[in-house]
């Protein structure tokens, strides 16, 4: 059965308000659709926190202990898509929140102590996107080995090198296609230099100055896996470099593999007959037989 979290009556942030957002409101001020993906991220930043707070003496370590066994079932309930999400609570992180609060009482909402909604998404936001790009390099890596291995095995065979369509010096097939393995590895680099220039913490950045609360940044930095904390916290919670920087990344990726798919498209079509696909790997036409 799904985990249903009750409807409040004003939200996180409407302590001064005396009416609830409209239906309408809610729905397009709600994030929950696109950064509900953000929970492991998020609930991996938030135990940090929470042990950060009790190693400060901020917490006591039982609290701490409650959080975590709590933020753990709540992962489980997500991960089991027995959480049933609403706009009411707009993103994510409420969302995880609030049903902690369901499960343990008034002790979840010390989590959120010397935090933000502001250092909590950025964080969140880093953490989730960093692991998404050690995907993409892992892949990457995976293509050039294949790419590889099929330039050792056509290492003798000679096809026409060709520029804007015109057949133009007789080249290797192996040498065409290392190109690709040496396009790929930009990617690579590029993806180290982004990681080398983004990893590190917003957390603890609070809204955007800080907090009174004697917290260690470097200790929730160092288990999340950054090199440091960011040093200006104001830089911290707007800075979304790092997103642009992977959308970037993604672009020139597609732009590589778009050469390589469209240069097979030729190399199998009528006029090259360069190799046959696979019909596992290829579709028909539904008027035209012979495409």
């Amino acid at each position: 059965m799904k985990k249903k979290i009750n409807k409040r009556k004003k939200n996180l942030w409407a302590g001064r308000f005396k009416e609830i957002p409209s239906d309408f409101m809610s729905k397009i001020n709600a994030s929950i659709n696109f950064d509900k993906k953000l929970y492991e991220a998020d609930i991996k930043a938030s135990i940090h926190h929470t042990e950060m707070l009790a190693n400060q003496n901020i917490i006591k370590k039982d609290e701490a202990d409650k959080i975590k066994t709590g933020l753990l079932q709540v992962k489980k309930e997500i991960k089991n898509n027995k959480m049933i999400f609403n706009n009411d609570l707009e993103d994510i992180h409420t969302h995880i929140e609030a049903r902690l609060i369901e499960l343990i009482g008034s002790t979840g909402k010390k989590l959120h102590t010397a935090r933000s909604r502001n250092d909590q998404v950025a964080t969140a936001t880093k953490v989730w996107a960093r692991d998404e790009c050690k995907g993409i390099d892992i892949l990457l890596k995976n293509l050039q080995k294949i790419l590889l291995d099929k330039a050792t095995k056509h290492i003798n065979d000679i096809m026409p090198g060709f520029t804007h369509l015109q057949p133009a010096q007789p080249i290797l097939l192996a040498h065409h296609l290392l190109a690709y393995v040496n396009m790929f590895g930009r990617d690579r680099e590029n993806y180290l230099s982004l990681i080398s220039r983004h990893n590190y913490s917003p957390l603890g950045s609070a809204a955007l100055a800080g907090t009174s609360f004697n917290i260690n940044r470097e200790e929730t930095a160092n288990k999340l896996g950054f090199q440091g904390i960011m040093r200006n916290s104001i830089d911290a919670v707007s800075d979304r470099d790092f997103v642009m920087d992977i959308l970037n990344l993604c672009s020139l990726i597609f732009i590589h593999l778009s050469r390589l798919s469209e240069e097979i498209i030729i190399w199998s079509s009528t006029g090259f007959k360069f190799v046959i696909l696979s019909d596992k790997y290829s579709t028909g036409s539904s008027i035209m037989p012979q495409k």
